[in-house]
């Protein structure tokens, strides 16, 4: 099904990559188009984004787990257990989601004041954090059905649909945010329903596209055929790996206290380099990804040697694209940023921000193509023990004592976020290197 050649990744990765950039901009989309409407919904909208990207993030480390699983199957040549893992992947990660509503309907607010949120945006924050949380069990049914197709090689389909929901998104925006054809002028609200609408269809269309390119139908969705054991073996990945990418996000939750202690345009600035950064890495998780589907197809198989020249290719190549985006975009960031803000001070502390972006891109690229490869091959629990050390004790404590007790604010933030991710390069290569991942039976084939 899989060839383990530089082609066969790069024609798995490219559709990926516009997915996941197209995923990212959902989110980013509406803090540009509210650019121009107002400074303060940015922050809010950025504040709320980072409460938002923490489920999802946990919710899509959590699919990797039917990914890897599914991949496997497929190597082992056993397409039932395929359709088993997807039953269990539906349910589990549906109660999740609905809890994770719940939670944030009862605690936002109390959430928000804690994060030091400014008193001028925190109910803006709450409202837009509210109404795109109501789709939180919509975008866990959605990763699902994208993660089944891509273990059937369907990229191009998930990619597809992502550019659908953004078109709509964009529409709805400008629509609601400005009150085009006789709809009110709603701002921030009409930016999160907007994005709320563009997720449901989404949904719908993914679904359909599901059942028409593979046979396995809806069936396997029937409660019957839930399997406790092969939840286990679901949860046995999902949980580790969505408690590594919870923990990264709450430490950059306790982070983004810190950023809002220095004013709006300071959270501003953030939300701004964070859409830059992200696009910057979003070329190294997609390869990381296709990485990690062809990686648990040779775990499936027994393929070690395999294993070990298609990591080290991938690593390569995500570094080089990384830091190349970042360069380029360091270089042209008053550009770039002057789309959305004329701000001179958001615009001088971007660039600065932006140089430091360059190191922090090249721990990141090893640490995403390392960890991605070693989850789908069983190793799932060192990564999180990683994470919890670097993350709390490396990017917040170092965050704390260059950004706050130095007063290098911003700028002594991000030195500590980048030393945080060369630090996790540095110790998941030492694990790579180890080849203990070849005895790791923590899901079995």
């Amino acid at each position: 099904m899989y060839q383990n050649t530089s082609k066969e990744i790069f024609k798995m990765s490219i559709p990926m990559f516009f997915e996941l950039l197209l995923q990212l901009l959902v989110g980013n989309i509406d803090q540009i188009m509210v650019s121009h409407y107002s400074q303060g919904s940015v922050a809010a909208i950025g504040n709320g984004n980072q409460i938002m990207n923490i489920i999802i993030l946990v919710l899509s480390s959590m699919t990797v787990a039917t990914t890897v699983l599914i991949s496997r199957y497929f190597g082992a040549g056993d397409p039932e257990k395929a359709k088993s893992v997807s039953n269990a992947s539906i349910y589990s990660l549906s109660f999740f989601s609905i809890v994770v509503t719940l939670l944030i309907y009862g605690f936002q607010r109390p959430l928000f004041q804690w994060l030091q949120v400014p008193n001028d945006i925190l109910d803006e924050t709450c409202s837009y954090t509210v109404i795109v949380s109501t789709c939180i069990l919509i975008q866990a049914i959605y990763m699902v059905f994208a993660s089944i197709l891509r273990s059937h090689k369907l990229m191009k389909y998930v990619t597809f649909v992502a550019i659908i929901m953004n078109t709509l998104n964009i529409l709805g925006n400008a629509i609601l945010i400005n009150g085009l054809f006789g709809f009110p002028r709603l701002g921030i609200i009409g930016a999160a329903i907007s994005t709320n609408i563009s997720k449901f269809i989404g949904l719908v269309i993914i679904i359909l596209v599901f059942l028409k390119k593979t046979n396995m139908g809806l069936g396997f969705l029937n409660l019957k055929y839930f399997s406790f054991k092969m939840a286990k073996k679901v949860l046995l990945i999902a949980v580790p790996s969505g408690g590594e990418a919870f923990s990264y996000q709450m430490s950059q939750l306790i982070i983004l206290r810190f950023v809002n202690t220095f004013g709006t345009m300071v959270i501003a600035s953030r939300s701004y380099c964070m859409i830059l950064a992200n696009i910057a890495y979003v070329y190294s998780m997609a390869i990381s990804q296709a990485t990690q589907i062809l990686v648990g197809y040779l775990y499936g198989k027994g393929d070690y040697e395999s294993i070990k020249k298609r990591v080290w290719n991938s690593v390569f190549i995500s570094m080089a694209v990384s830091v190349s985006l970042t360069v380029i975009m360091m270089f042209n960031s008053n550009m770039i940023l002057g789309i959305f803000t004329s701000e001179q001070f958001i615009l001088d502390l971007c660039k600065k921000i932006l140089m430091v972006e360059i190191v922090l891109e090249v721990g990141r690229s090893i640490n995403i193509s390392m960890v991605n490869s070693l989850v789908a091959t069983g190793d799932v629990n060192i990564p999180v023990i990683l994470c919890l050390f670097s993350a709390w004790i490396i990017a917040v404590g170092l965050s704390y004592v260059f950004g706050i007790k130095m007063g290098m604010g911003l700028i002594g933030i991000w030195i500590a976020m980048a030393t945080d991710e060369c630090f996790r390069g540095l110790a998941f290569i030492v694990r790579f290197k180890q080849e203990k991942w070849k005895l790791k039976r923590s899901v079995e084939v």
